[in-house]
């Protein structure tokens, strides 16, 4: 349980990667590369989690309409805030109603970042579950673990080289 869970978190970080990448300008254009997301290592919208799963056409293609449905249903939203925050921006700092906007667009975006989390959950959960087999289900834990070590190498790394730079304060 603990394990299922740790990788479906994982998953839904990695799938978030790719569901800003679809929020930006042209977000619905999902181009010719693998998995139809630009050829950028997406590997089908999960990025380096599933990277090495061989995934077939059809867990692309569906791993694409997944993505593309999550999308679809945060869509209104994003448009929402960006009304709203282009109607923020082009208010004067010194109008009167500059304050309550900024608190408005402040709960807009809180709003907007919770849905768009949970949505991400959704949909990994939904690839993770429907989607991937057993065994490309223990290839995403081995990519998870490979990455939790290079993390850990990273982290170690910056530690021991931040106490042998010397210093310049006093020069």
């Amino acid at each position: 349980m603990r394990k299922t869970m740790t990788l479906s978190i994982i998953l839904a970080a990695a799938l978030g990667c790719s569901a800003l990448a679809l929020a930006g300008p042209g977000g619905q254009d999902f181009g010719p590369g693998p998995g139809g997301f630009h050829g950028h290592g997406h590997h089908g919208g999960a990025g380096l989690l599933l990277k090495g799963v061989n995934l077939t056409d059809a867990q692309k293609a569906s791993i694409k309409q997944i993505m593309q449905q999550s999308f679809t249903q945060l869509k209104p939203q994003f448009q929402a805030v960006r009304t709203q925050r282009e109607a923020f921006e082009a208010l004067s700092p010194s109008s009167s109603g500059y304050q309550a906007a900024a608190a408005s667009l402040a709960q807009a975006e809180a709003n907007l970042t919770s849905a768009r989390i949970v949505a991400r959950a959704a949909a990994t959960a939904q690839i993770y579950t429907t989607v991937l087999t057993a065994s490309q289900q223990s290839q995403v834990a081995a990519n998870k673990a490979a990455m939790q070590a290079r993390k850990a190498e990273w982290q170690q790394f910056k530690a021991s080289h931040a106490s042998s730079t010397p210093t310049t304060s006093g020069q």
